[in-house]
């Protein structure tokens, strides 16, 4: 059996991505600390946040260190979604000194941007508080890197897009180009997918949203719509089909399109032009267990 089928395919895809990430940092090796640290020599070290946000990739950043030290003792101090203020202890590594300076960056690196994905994503979920729409990231990722992007994403309380052009069909203008109208573009993908697969069709006005209904699409997307069609549009289609709304969202509108009564909204700012959440890692002196008088 395969290494991939072992393993689900998250699991397969955040394993190449470490390896990756590894392999184009550290290729034969830590030159600096190899030379200056002795093989036998083990370590502590303390990760902390310089800024408050949401922690994510935890155990991402665990893995990176097992990779260097398989006996590594990874202990994180907060849990996966968890929002931190600045200063605070995110996770205690002990093992081989080599190994925690070696694995640092790659482990901060990945680290660093999931938290700040998710920490972005938590302030947009704040923003849609009390409405029924909910938060969607699209494939707006780093090349290599989306599954952990849209892990990312869930930790901060939004919710994935399709994760590739594979498990749904998403008709966008140039498909409706080639295939000469929207009803003709839906015929045709609803004849090649398998059953059961959500047909997604991307709209520009309310002749489009029309056509798309009696097409039968899954779900709509009201792409770079005012708020005032959005609402026409969503009161159009009713429980007939679901709606998203995309493009040119930001924080300060994403509240008012919610109250438009979409189902969905996509933000592709959530991965595509993320700041990464400051985060140290710094060697400890290692608590020494002193015993109890009797």
């Amino acid at each position: 059996m395969s290494k991939q089928k072992k393993m689900n395919n998250n699991e397969y895809l955040t394993e190449r991505i470490i390896s990756l990430a590894i392999e184009e940092d550290v290729e034969n090796g830590d030159i600096t600390t190899n030379a200056l640290i002795p093989e036998e020599s083990v370590a502590v070290a303390v990760m902390i946040a310089k800024k408050d946000g949401v922690i994510s990739g935890l155990g991402v950043a665990g893995k990176v260190f097992e990779k260097f030290d398989p006996a590594v003792e990874w202990t994180p101090y907060v849990k996966e979604g968890q929002r931190v203020v600045k200063g605070e202890k995110i996770a205690k590594v002990r093992g081989s000194f080599r190994a925690l300076l070696t694995a640092e960056r790659t482990a901060l690196n990945i680290l660093q941007r999931m938290s700040g994905i998710a920490t972005a994503t938590a302030e947009y979920v704040k923003e849609l508080k009390g409405t029924c729409t909910k938060l969607l990231d699209t494939r707006k990722t780093a090349p290599g890197m989306r599954i952990l992007d849209k892990m990312a994403v869930v930790a901060g309380g939004g919710a994935n897009h399709r994760m590739g052009l594979w498990d749904m069909a998403l008709i966008k203008d140039n498909h409706i180009k080639v295939a000469g109208s929207i009803s003709k573009a839906v015929a045709q993908v609803r004849a090649f997918i398998k059953p059961g697969t959500r047909i997604e069709v991307e709209v520009t006005d309310l002749k489009e949203v029309s056509e798309a209904l009696k097409a039968g699409a899954d779900i709509i997307m009201l792409d770079n719509m005012s708020t005032e069609m959005m609402t026409e549009a969503v009161r159009l289609i009713g429980s007939k089909a679901k709606t998203e709304a995309s493009g040119n969202m930001n924080l300060k509108r994403v509240r008012e399109v919610a109250l438009a009564g979409v189902d969905y909204i996509s933000v592709g700012a959530l991965t595509h032009s993320v700041t990464a959440l400051d985060i140290s890692m710094n060697i400890v002196p290692e608590e020494k267990t002193v015993p109890k008088i009797l």
